[in-house]
């Protein structure tokens, strides 16, 4: 009997040892299905990191020549409204001697003929606004 005992429990060894390396061998083959997927999912992201990199440094290219063209446009504006400045400033001045002759005459005017209730009226002077 003790010679079927022992048969019974190499049997019963037997068994779960191929369970167990049954077992062993789906696991296995899981995990090279899933590295497989994993590794497949790690080349995408590669490529599209690989895509986005060179979409970042276009737009940068991009992104310099438009500030520069800014900057070019700024220091164009500026020059040109320095350019402009003495002109408007003249146009000031001449604004202001119109209205000084034209106080002078409406002075003139009152003094000869003698009127006293009439008044020139004061006027802010003429300002020219930039955009």
């Amino acid at each position: 009997m003790d010679l079927e005992k022992r048969r019974e429990v190499i049997s019963i060894f037997g068994w779960s040892a191929v369970v167990v390396a049954a077992a062993f061998v789906i696991l296995v083959v899981y995990l090279i299905l899933t590295l497989r997927k994993v590794m497949a999912t790690l080349a995408e992201t590669k490529e599209t990191l690989s895509g986005v990199r060179n979409s970042v440094n276009g737009i940068t290219d991009e992104a310099e020549e438009l500030i520069h063209t800014a900057n070019q446009i700024s220091d164009d504006v500026k020059g040109k409204m320095e350019a402009v400045d003495p002109l408007i400033e003249s146009a000031h001045d001449v604004g202001d001697m119109i209205h000084d002759v034209t106080s002078s005459i409406k002075r003139t005017a009152l003094q000869k003929n003698g009127r006293k209730t009439i008044r020139a009226h004061e006027s802010k002077p003429v300002q020219v606004k930039l955009k």
